[in-house]
């Protein structure tokens, strides 16, 4: 599907670093993968940026492809008669068929008959008597001539006759075949119209269904991550998350979620069977309405923001702990968003943020203790209020816009999918993806 193919080309031209952690980890010896912002998408692929279908354009795809295929099923019906009246015996064909048989077996009895007679002749010529007068001779004579004159014109007529029927013959089977031909070719027709048609159908349910996306509204949500270059084993690091509302309106139901994790060690081999659990980094938040670390859980994978007003943004800590035996090497950690807009505007952050850190290993002698995800170890500073009103209260809000950072107990969340932590490389790709493209249905059940 073109929609499909363009979302996944955005997750493609995305996202560097989890495709190649998900490929061969011996690349990673030797090269690093390139920013996200710098990746090109290959000659053949889909241009991301390319536009959406309009619903309308959609529809009339639709209703083109179903005349299409609407006339390719009246023509396979023509065709369809047309080889099935050859076989009527009232069909010119037929009857030439018929009376050329009739004459051929006609001519055919005719032939037997006179080369009856030729027979019986010669064995008359053949029996006279010695004492046969040279009347008698004379006339078996001339019936053994007159009997071979007519077996030969029997049998011209026949050898005519036979012509004749072959010919007629041919003639439908020739026919018959062109029909059949057409027959074939009007069921390929139909054939790849019933395609073609599904297709359109499907394209137009698939957008029916994530809405319709004003081609401005791609850039409105804006996500920031900035964070520390290096992160020790054993020990928690702090990381910093904004969402800006860039559009001209309040966007309704912001959505945050975040990901990390540590890419392969050089030579580590990434197959089917890697238990992707032991790349995951758990990640906590906080903020100015939950002052609790928090964390994310595949059950709660996202942070309820609400409305945000135009220019408001949202300010999220994050606390990332790695595992005190979590061996040195590379990490990443990811920032995805998104908004719905049930009146048919929707969007997302098509450039979700993404940062890289170096991971070095616990330092020896010292004993690391193991923090508790779930306990609240500090109390954040509250971030700061913006929006552009006078309700301080509230991050990008106002007194009838209400920003409530909240996790959303979401369980297969419509747009930031939670694969679950033994496919953590996959929740990166597909987040991201699901950021840019899934919207909820602009009001059609309302």
């Amino acid at each position: 599907m073109k929609i499909r193919r363009i979302l996944a080309t955005a997750v493609a031209a995305a996202v560097t670093t989890p495709v190649v952690f998900l490929s061969a980890a011996p690349a990673f010896a030797d090269t690093k993968p390139a920013p996200a912002s710098t990746q090109k998408p290959a000659a053949d692929d889909e241009d991301p940026d390319e536009d959406m279908p309009s619903l309308d354009e959609l529809r009339a795809a639709v209703a083109l492809a179903q005349k299409e295929y609407d006339e390719a099923v009246v023509a396979l019906d023509k065709a369809v008669k047309a080889l099935k009246a050859y076989d009527k015996p009232d069909h010119p064909l037929q009857v030439a068929v018929t009376d050329a048989k009739t004459a051929a077996d006609a001519a055919a009895t005719a032939k037997t008959a006179a080369d009856e007679e030729l027979t019986k002749a010669q064995k008359a010529l053949a029996e006279l008597p010695a004492d046969a007068t040279e009347e008698q001779k004379t006339a078996a004579a001339d019936a053994v001539t007159a009997a071979q004159t007519a077996a030969t014109t029997a049998a011209t007529a026949k050898t005519a006759a036979d012509e004749k029927l072959a010919k007629a013959s041919k003639d439908l089977a020739e026919a018959r075949d062109a029909a059949s031909t057409v027959v074939d070719l009007a069921q390929k027709v139909k054939k790849s119209a019933d395609e073609k048609l599904a297709e359109a159908k499907d394209e137009l349910e698939f957008f029916e269904e994530i809405g319709e996306c004003e081609v401005e509204d791609l850039k409105s949500l804006k996500v920031t991550l900035s964070g520390p270059k290096k992160v020790t084993a054993g020990q928690s690091a702090s990381f910093s998350l904004r969402v800006t509302n860039d559009a001209e309106r309040t966007l309704d139901d912001v959505k945050v979620a975040v990901n990390a994790m540590r890419l392969p060690e050089p030579g580590e081999v990434i197959d089917d069977e890697t238990d992707f659990s032991k790349h995951v980094i758990p990640v906590e938040w906080s903020s100015a309405d939950n002052l609790e670390w928090t964390p994310f859980t595949e059950k709660f994978d996202s942070i309820e923001v609400g409305k945000l007003v135009k220019g408001g943004q949202y300010d999220v800590k994050l606390r990332l702990t790695l595992p005190a035996d979590a061996p040195a090497g590379e990490g990443t950690i990811f920032g995805f968003g998104s908004y719905d807009k049930f009146d048919g505007d929707c969007g997302g952050d098509e450039q979700f943020s993404q940062t890289e850190f170096d991971i070095l290993a616990a330092e020896t002698g010292k004993q690391t203790p193991e923090p508790t995800p779930s306990e609240t170890t500090a109390t954040p500073t509250p971030a700061p209020t913006s929006g552009g009103n006078s309700n301080t209260s509230q991050q990008g809000g106002s007194s009838t816009t209400a920003v409530k950072g909240t996790l959303a107990a979401t369980g297969a969340n419509e747009n930031l999918t939670q694969l679950g932590l033994a496919a953590a490389a996959t929740v990166a790709l597909g987040a991201g993806a699901l950021v840019i493209g899934r919207r909820r249905k602009a009001g059609a059940d309302a």
